[in-house]
């Protein structure tokens, strides 16, 4: 559906997330990535949507220095908040059952902030998105055979909208493609106004 600006420089990707690849892969466009390694800690006091758009954006500027600064730079973070508390990536198996717990049976919110950066002009663009997720219900059975399948341990919040986690889903108020850590239609308009990306004209094209 899209093509990029030039077939010799493929967007840069900087992040390791295979959901974030997914969703750039689904509208056919062609990227590299070249994740970024930088803190993710959020200051305390510090306002969530702020924080997670400052993240990406220092994803952004860290893989600045690892290319050629004539090519286009998409980076993302996103954080999960309820209460007020921000649930990260789980360090352990207790950690990620009792985020669980947490979320069972309640709202939480899901933010993405995101960063589109040319180095040779200097361009940036970021922004964030918020949903709200509204989690079903779960008993100690659930959370016990969810963590069994693995997927909790490396997802802020401990589960994956577009994974086995799907089931515990009760409702989405927002973008779905935000909760699963991209919010599409923001970052791909922001990509097109850039000219970073264009509609393809023919369906063969890539």
């Amino acid at each position: 559906m899209y093509i990029n600006d030039s077939e010799e420089r493929p967007l840069i990707l900087a992040s390791s997330s295979p959901r974030r690849r997914s969703l750039l892969e689904q509208l056919g466009i062609q990227f590299e990535v070249i994740p970024a390694d930088v803190p993710e800690t959020i200051r305390e006091g510090a306002p969530p949507a702020k924080e997670a758009q400052r993240i990406a954006e220092d994803k952004a500027v860290a893989v600045l220095g690892m290319r050629p600064q004539n090519r286009w730079i998409l980076a993302a973070d996103t954080i999960v908040i309820i209460d007020g508390a921000v649930l990260g990536k789980p360090r352990h198996e207790e950690e990620a059952a009792a985020m669980l717990a947490r979320l069972a049976g309640r709202w939480h919110k899901v933010i993405t902030g995101w960063c589109i950066l040319h180095g040779a002009s200097g361009v940036k663009r970021s922004g964030s998105v918020e949903s709200a997720v509204l989690i079903k219900l779960l008993d100690s059975a659930h959370i016990r055979a969810y963590m069994k399948s693995g997927e909790p341990m490396d997802k802020a919040g401990a589960y994956a909208a577009q994974g086995i986690g799907a089931f515990m889903i009760e409702r989405i108020e927002g973008s779905y493609t935000n909760v699963v850590g991209l919010p599409l239609a923001e970052v791909v308009e922001a990509l097109e106004e850039l000219g970073a990306i264009r509609l393809s004209s023919h369906g063969k094209d890539r």
